[in-house]
């Protein structure tokens, strides 16, 4: 195997973990709705913590990404 497609599967490999990213960013939003759709006056403090949990899980992918960048690039 040439270092070339080693690497390509590294970076697929990496890349993994944006699907984790994309069932937990879906889950943190239906259950933002769903909580905001059962208590709308809790809203204020619901929605801030939902936007951490999603900045968190975004921050998640982004590492994802930079290292299947890395492993190819570099």
């Amino acid at each position: 195997m040439d270092v070339q497609a080693a690497r390509e599967i590294g970076a697929g490999i990496a890349v993994i973990a944006l699907a984790g990213v994309g069932i937990g960013l879906g889950n943190i939003f239906s259950t933002l709705v769903s909580s905001i759709a059962r208590n709308p006056a809790a809203r204020p403090h619901v929605f801030s913590l939902g936007m951490l949990g999603f900045a968190l899980t975004e921050a998640i992918a982004l590492f994802a990404l930079l290292i299947a960048f890395l492993i190819l690039f570099a």
